[in-house]
């Protein structure tokens, strides 16, 4: 029999603060009014970035020499707090962690500091690159439908494309992508006005005024007139992108048949020790743990486990460290037989069969199937001592679209092998569980509300956004939730610029997009909102035909509920630690 926590040893969810003032615009007067001749701070991104911005510098390699100095700068001093500076064709973002920050209003004004004494810093040098491209027609699948836009010939086409230099100004959307300016004017074509589900490896696209490469295989909206076998990315490289923003291209026509090199770290070689087989991997079944931060210059998002709450209370159910490398798994969980005795823990989506949020002794020789969840999406199964594999950037976690981190880059599969580090603890029994409520997991009836920082407060789109209840798509995914709606595009001008999970994309055939923990890091489509961070675990156990009602919040409140959120876990890790021992102490007398 199972036998809960006390009430005075029972952590509970902390209340909701009364949020009666609507910030539908956010900015600190000191970010509004701080402008100097070249350079100005304009409203946050949501409650974990800022944007830094030009004020009086013209487009072109100027500006992009102004924002890469901006970007060194910050970079060099080391402010506490930010994970990520993005620079972009327009803009550099500065993502902080509020929960390494004293405050906005003084990360605001240490950014002013720097970027006054940015004017000091020589522009660092930059590199040119030849790229070969095939313009063949299998290689590029909207290369027809490009000229009959722009009544040009192929020939015409190819001719105009490969005579600039072109200027890199942001690496994003995926790990080395490169946007590039200077495409002539004759070439500027529209995106699609819906993504690709799958765009091959190495394609040359066309996006409004700029051009770009496509590293690996994933989704996208640009116009694919041929592709290229240059090597754009390797993750066990330093830096792992192979072009910088500030770089120049210059693209070469050939007929040979592009050979595009796998971006894939070499698989290491057969676990030794394995402590679970797959047996049948479930759907979705992933290694992920907490993330990669500090790459997004790469174009590598955080990545990590969509219901980052959920992964870190299965750890400290075990007695992990909360950052643990855990499986998820979606809707329907794996089979796993042990091959050696373990204490594991499930959290996040419900499955009728097994209790969570608890530890479990599972012995060798036994099977585990988790089966289908009852409530929410997205499980969490860790087991005492972490899963054991390759990090790399400084992680475990599978990120999919450009196959690296995890167990070679994909889902788990039939026949897989885990093996686990050493326990650094062992729970005294194994008669304790959690509050259920530490979790949080969409409503059973009506919409799910997420809190978000609005981005503007006159657009049509906004105002529909607050008014309508978006039901989740089928095709949503680990990069973010597609939603069903209509919404009046919101004024977008193509430029690319830095989202991150939380930003709600509104492409132009009016069903948004609500980016999750793989997200791009750089995107082209109009964004009206950012959903906060404390709501982003809940935005990861949305399932295909849930409901989100998108509600506006305030900056402030934001970092308060993020502030409770880790307050929550260190109140759990402090109200555990009496249930643990050190590994070895007491472990013989749960498995004889």
């Amino acid at each position: 029999m199972t036998h809960r926590l006390t009430p005075s040893q029972t952590i509970r969810p902390p209340p909701t603060p009364a949020d009666t003032a609507v910030e539908i615009c956010p900015r600190t007067r000191e970010a509004h009014e701080a402008t100097l001749q070249t350079w100005s701070l304009v409203e946050p991104l949501g409650d974990t970035a800022v944007v830094i911005q030009a004020n009086q510098i013209g487009p072109g390699s100027r500006l992009l020499d102004w924002l890469r100095l901006i970007a060194k700068v910050i970079e060099a001093d080391g402010l506490e707090g930010i994970t990520d500076i993005v620079p972009s064709p327009d803009r550099v973002t500065v993502v902080y962690n509020p929960l390494l920050t004293e405050s906005l209003d003084g990360l605001l004004a240490s950014l002013r500091k720097l970027v006054a004494a940015a004017s000091a810093t020589p522009a660092p040098a930059a590199t040119c690159h030849d790229i070969p491209v095939c313009y063949g027609r299998d290689d590029g699948p909207d290369l027809a439908a490009v000229c009959r836009h722009h009544g040009i010939s192929r020939e015409r086409l190819i001719q105009l494309h490969t005579e600039p230099d072109y200027l890199v100004t942001a690496i994003g959307f995926v790990p080395g992508f490169p946007y590039l300016t200077g495409l002539p004017p004759a070439l500027a074509t529209p995106r699609l006005a819906s993504p690709r589900g799958r765009i091959p490896a190495g394609s040359v696209g066309i996006g409004g005024s700029q051009t770009g490469i496509y590293p690996f295989a994933t989704p996208g909206g640009w116009q694919l007139i041929g592709r290229t076998g240059f090597p754009l990315f390797d993750p066990t490289a330093n830096p792992p992108a192979a072009l910088a923003v500030g770089d120049r291209v210059r693209f070469c026509a050939t007929a040979e048949t592009p050979v595009v090199p796998s971006c894939t770290p070499p698989a290491r070689n057969a676990v030794r020790s394995p402590m679970v087989t797959v047996v049948e991997p479930g759907l979705m079944t992933t290694i992920q743990d907490l993330g990669r931060p500090g790459q997004r210059t790469a174009g590598v998002p955080s990545g990590g486990a969509a219901d980052t709450l959920s992964a870190q209370l299965a750890n400290l159910a075990v007695g992990n460290a909360a950052a643990a490398a855990v499986i998820e798994f979606t809707l329907l969980g794996p089979i796993l037989r042990f091959e050696a005795d373990a204490v594991i823990a499930l959290a996040g989506a419900t499955i009728a069969s097994l209790p969570a949020l608890r530890p479990l002794l599972i012995k060798a020789g036994e099977t585990l199937a988790l089966g289908h969840v009852t409530a929410g999406c997205r499980g969490y199964l860790a087991i005492a001592g972490g899963i054991d594999v390759p990090p790399v950037l400084g992680s475990r976690a599978t990120y999919l679209p450009a196959g690296f981190g995890g167990l070679a880059g994909r889902p788990l599969a039939a026949g897989d092998q885990l093996a686990a580090g050493p326990p650094p603890v062992f729970p005294n029994s194994l008669s304790w569980s959690l509050d259920p409520g530490l979790v949080p997991l969409p409503p059973q009836t009506g919409p799910c509300r997420l809190r978000f920082i609005p981005a503007a407060a006159d657009t049509a789109g906004l105002k529909s956004l607050m008014k309508t209840a978006f039901p989740v798509s089928s095709s949503s995914d680990r990069m973010g939730l597609r939603l069903r709606g209509s919404l009046p595009q919101a004024p977008a001008d193509g430029t690319s610029i830095a989202v991150l999970p939380g930003s709600v994309q509104l492409p132009p055939d009016g069903n948004p997009i609500l980016l999750l923990a793989d997200a791009q890091t750089i995107g082209g489509y109009a964004v009206v909102g950012q959903v906060i961070a404390a709501d982003l675990p809940l935005a990861g156990q949305l399932r295909p035909g849930d409901e989100i009602q998108f509600e506006p919040t305030t900056i402030t409140t934001a970092h308060w509920l993020l502030r409770q959120q880790r307050g929550l876990l260190a109140t759990v890790q402090r109200g555990l630690a009496a249930q643990f021992q050190p590994s070895g102490v007491l472990q013989g007398k749960f498995l004889n």
